[in-house]
């Protein structure tokens, strides 16, 4: 997908020795960081809110359909031919439908692995955002850290920042981010985006979800292959997750239904008292 996007010609390359295969050029490296951000942003666009009339009308420009149709997504004549007024409204129906509505299909880590809102995969990529200075704005839904436009967006993020470690000549940095986004595929993405693009691929009525569904399923495919990860799809493009069991943590010595009064130890109860002013 990438060297279809890039016109990268395979019959051209330079055949080397692979006992001691030489370093890639730094222009090259950047070209593929920055081409992997630009998709990464492309198909956030798609997830994180309803497509606007901007939005549209880049995706329709006839360079882009060229591109994507070289990767094998095409749209049909709802997306192509479809009066620009139109097609944003009826794509914000349909964004509503399949991703914000009750019954939809939220495209949310902690929903999509537990079948509840904020669990660990909310918690652990807001980590991971907070250590790399990336901060979530505000959108017209609300937007929690986990959702798929925004860690595509963070992805994107560290992708750029790749690159611009490249160009400032600090390979050190360059590979500390490498490993950070090898880390954030294999705890994160490779764990359920797959199995959601063909989720929603299924159920889209409009084929400019069907087509971008598609295609983030390849474009996860192709970066999870290149890292060399082996990680099973733990969403198995379920219509319904069955919803995890909560766990609760629980402090056997505190009491419980009066039982402080049965407590003799009142020395110790009162140590364990703190005022509002401690605390702060």
């Amino acid at each position: 997908m990438l060297k279809t996007l890039l016109a990268i010609d395979d019959e051209h390359a330079v055949v080397v020795d692979e006992r001691a295969p030489p370093p890639r050029p730094i222009a090259e490296r950047r070209a593929e960081y920055d081409a992997r951000a630009s998709l990464c942003r492309l198909l956030a666009g798609v997830f994180v809110e309803e497509a606007d009339a901007d939005f549209v009308r880049a995706l329709r420009c006839p360079e882009v359909l060229a591109s994507l149709a070289a990767a094998g997504v095409c749209f049909e004549a709802d997306f192509l031919d479809a009066e620009e007024g139109a097609l944003v409204e009826r794509l914000a129906c349909e964004y509503t439908t399949l991703f914000a509505a009750s019954g939809g299909f939220p495209p949310v880590e902690s929903v999509r692995l537990t079948g509840r809102y904020k669990q660990d995969p909310h918690f652990q990529v807001a980590q991971d955002y907070a250590k790399w200075g990336f901060v979530v704005g505000k959108g017209r839904f609300e937007l929690f850290p986990d959702q798929l436009g925004v860690e595509l967006m963070f992805v994107a993020e560290l992708l750029e920042r790749c690159s611009g470690a490249l160009a400032a000549g600090d390979e050190a940095l360059a590979r500390r981010i490498e490993r950070d986004l090898k880390r954030f595929w294999t705890q994160h993405h490779a764990r359920w985006v797959r199995g959601y693009a063909r989720l929603v691929e299924q159920v889209a009525e409009h084929s400019f979800y069907r087509g971008m569904a598609a295609f983030l399923q390849g474009f996860a495919g192709e970066e999870i292959a290149a890292m060399g990860l082996r990680i099973d799809d733990e969403d198995h493009a379920r219509a319904v997750v069955p919803k995890s069991e909560i766990r609760v943590e629980f402090n056997p010595d505190e009491p419980v239904c009066n039982g402080c009064e049965s407590i003799p130890d009142t020395q110790q109860r009162a140590a364990n008292v703190h005022t509002l002013h401690d605390l702060r």
